[in-house]
């Protein structure tokens, strides 16, 4: 079986989806779900989908298009502005774009307008992450004009927190933009059916004793693949932490020093390891770097420790040698799954139906 690979347990993805629905349900709230960290998988997609999310959600066009192409058919909103020249792929793939700029918004217009289609609008609103959105001042505004926009509707506003500054998701920034979705409604006669509260850094305040107001909808990507709560990396209780696995090949194994010799300078990629002497150490190396995975995000196993990595080799203090060809199994962060979900060098192995590891 070829390696560098990832596996990807396609039933975890699914178990995952279906419990973050089921708690959010009972809030009023609907799952977004996200796609972009595993490359528009459609299988990660149809997981999700039978899991019980009502829409996706990509950053990526490409992905969007890829998700079509496979056959998928529920509404998936584009989670990144397009820029103008891509507002045509944009409008024949996706249903919606989450938008700030009221030039995509014009964009968008056009191209909708030569499909003879209506795009909707999910108008971004910036509460304090300084992320994309317009500044709550100008929102009522732009609001108006896209009102007037053929070929365009305003279909929703959001906002995104706990992506650039770490701001926490609160009920402070929920119900001002509940008030923002209200305002809208009563002045302009729009009334936006996705209020979309953020992201998986929303769960603690969605699953809490917080008011939901109007807030009926959340992007939900890591939380369902990794079954972790993005704020404190620590798992969501009753969901699966194993949907995804790196598995890389020892390609050495050898006792060697624990501290280098010689003198030292810089190093091929990053910064050099900082080391200090231990005696004789098993150092292992596997085909696996920086090319493939983001080394800070895996997970090793029990007993083994990630001491450094190039592009091209991942070295590991491990407690016996490893025959060449030995597999190693790693966990992974939302870092590193995107890094390996991306990589030409790492394979993709579909799993069903499995247990929990």
């Amino acid at each position: 079986m070829r390696t560098p690979r990832i596996e990807i347990d396609l039933s975890a993805v699914e178990h995952n989806a279906r419990e973050l629905v089921k708690r959010l349900h009972a809030r009023g709230i609907d799952v977004t779900g996200v796609t972009q960290a595993t490359l528009g998988s459609p299988e990660v997609a149809k997981a999700m989908i039978n899991g019980g999310v009502k829409r996706l959600g990509d950053t990526r066009i490409e992905n969007i298009e890829a998700l079509r192409d496979a056959g998928i058919k529920v509404p998936v909103i584009l989670l990144r502005s397009p820029s103008p020249e891509w507002a045509e792929r944009a409008v024949a793939c996706a249903t919606h774009s989450l938008v700030s700029d009221l030039d995509i918004v014009t964009a968008l217009s056009v191209a909708a307008g030569k499909r003879a289609l209506n795009h909707g609008i999910v108008l971004m609103v910036e509460m304090g992450d300084l992320g994309e959105g317009m500044m709550t001042a100008d929102v009522l505004d732009a609001a108006r004009i896209i009102s007037r926009t053929r070929h365009v509707t305003l279909t929703g506003i959001g906002t995104n927190l706990a992506t650039r500054s770490g701001v926490v998701p609160g009920d402070d920034q929920m119900q001002q933009l509940t008030g923002l979705a209200s305002t809208i409604s009563s002045k302009f006669g729009v009334d936006p059916a996705i209020i979309t509260g953020g992201n998986s850094a929303n769960l603690g305040w969605a699953l809490g004793e917080g008011r939901v107001g109007a807030i009926n909808d959340l992007r939900l990507g890591e939380s369902i693949l990794l079954g972790v709560d993005p704020l404190t990396r620590r798992p969501i209780e009753g969901l699966r932490g194993d949907a995804f696995a790196v598995v890389a090949p020892v390609i050495e194994s050898i006792e060697k020093p624990s501290a280098p010799w010689g003198v030292r300078a810089g190093v091929a990629v990053g910064a050099a390891a900082q080391t200090r002497e231990r005696g004789t150490i098993i150092q292992t190396i596997v085909a696996l770097g920086r090319q493939d995975v983001d080394p800070d995000g895996l997970k090793p196993p029990a007993g083994v420790t990630v001491l450094s990595a190039s592009s091209d080799h991942l070295v590991l203090e491990t407690p016996v040698r490893l025959a060449a060809g030995t597999e190693i199994r790693f966990g992974v962060d939302y870092s590193a799954l995107i890094r390996a979900m991306t990589s030409p060098f790492v394979v993709e192995r579909l799993l069903t139906h499995t247990p929990a590891r």
